[in-house]
């Protein structure tokens, strides 16, 4: 079997499809990560590496990939994307011509189905969440995140786990972290998520020496390379590698052994992440010991429930994993085309999202979580 085209496609919210051809009539499908339209443009300039390969040699693939952009970018958020993309297009390949689900590829099933957990907002989509089965809450609100997690707390009592993700911006310093760390403690976090920015790894380390709620990172890296540190020092207890950035599948099976000999858990960034991606990292997470829980976005868009063929099987906060072999999904083609992509970026509001000076006036108002009010 040889590799003949690669497809690029750029749709939904920010989600980068590939689909590689074989002369055989198999294609496989992935997705990327990061950045879209310049993931989908590494993802071109990196076809003619795979045209005329045999798709089933993943792992020599996958090195030949990485260093053939070594003298440009052989790393980085881009170069992760695009590598994602392929070797998960690959997996899919190669499950689907041996009849098997990719789960099998990668070692085998550990678990029969997943826990997942989605997004609340607002006390009022907490308790819709929970009403509609899931028991596992994220609440992303950097202003609000003192406040509102009480009152989620108190409306959906202390069987739901909540997280908090402070997205890592660049201007929270270290000792505001542990501030708003300290003040959630006695809520029972399951994990708290890039409470300062990724790169600051001595104000990460802190925080996990003064903060008692398990730490979380790692969906803006984009290798076992980039996670090393963070893993050997023991930093962080819950690692996040995004299926559609980490850089592939053998990756984050790689990931996952280096955690597990630290005691650290697996669960994945999923939030910007299309079903594809979702679905690849549906069947990692089903062969490994160490998984936590998987991010998942419900009815966030119109477009992921019709770009992607069959939907996973979501009951209770547990996703099923698939049987069927490959990844078991496919491209809906029409609907791709019915949802382009209009935008890769995704500006920031006039809020606290850039501006290094908003959280300084009025701290302490700040750090309670009373932080309505205008920019000054």
């Amino acid at each position: 079997m040889k590799i003949t085209e690669i497809k690029t496609y750029l749709t939904g919210r920010g989600w980068i499809f590939v689909k590689v051809l074989t002369d055989e009539g198999i294609h496989g499908v992935g997705e990327g990560g990061g950045w879209p339209r310049v993931v989908a443009a590494a993802v071109e300039d990196l076809a003619p590496v795979l045209i005329g390969e045999d798709p089933f040699h993943v792992e020599k693939l996958w090195h030949k990939l990485f260093v053939s952009r070594s003298g440009v970018a052989m790393t980085g958020i881009v170069a992760g994307g695009a590598l994602s993309a392929l070797e998960m297009a690959l997996w899919d390949i190669k499950g689907k011509a041996l009849g098997l689900p990719v789960w099998n590829l990668l070692g085998g099933k550990m678990h029969d189905r997943l826990r997942v957990y989605t997004h609340a907002d607002s006390v009022e989509d907490a308790e819709d969440r929970v009403r509609r089965g899931y028991d596992g809450l994220k609440v992303g609100d950097i202003a609000h995140a003192a406040k509102l997690v009480p009152d989620i707390r108190a409306a959906v009592g202390r069987h739901v786990d909540l997280m908090v993700d402070l997205h890592g911006v660049p201007w929270m310093t270290t000792r505001d972290a542990i501030a708003i760390g300290r003040e959630l403690e006695q809520y029972g976090i399951l994990f708290y998520e890039e409470p300062v920015s990724p790169e600051n790894i001595e104000g990460l380390a802190r925080i996990a020496r003064e903060v008692n709620i398990p730490l979380a990172s790692g969906e803006r890296v984009a290798n076992i390379h980039t996670m090393r540190e963070l893993i050997e020092r023991e930093i962080i207890d819950v690692a996040q590698p995004d299926t559609g950035r980490f850089g592939g599948l053998s990756q984050m099976k790689k990931l996952a052994g280096m955690a597990e000999a630290h005691h650290i858990m697996i669960a994945p960034h999923d939030g910007s992440l299309g079903p594809i991606g979702e679905m690849a990292a549906v069947h990692y997470l089903a062969t490994i010991p160490n998984f936590l829980i998987l991010e998942h976005r419900e009815d966030d868009v119109p477009a992921r429930y019709e770009v992607m063929t069959p939907q996973p099987e979501i009951k209770d906060s547990y996703l099923t994993v698939p049987d069927t072999p490959g990844l078991g999904v496919d491209i809906v083609e029409d609907a791709v085309a019915k949802y382009p992509m209009k935008l890769g970026a995704s500006p920031p509001k006039d809020t606290y999202d850039y501006q290094y000076v908003f959280p300084r006036p009025n701290r302490a108002a700040w750090l309670a979580g009373d932080a309505d009010r205008p920019l000054p």
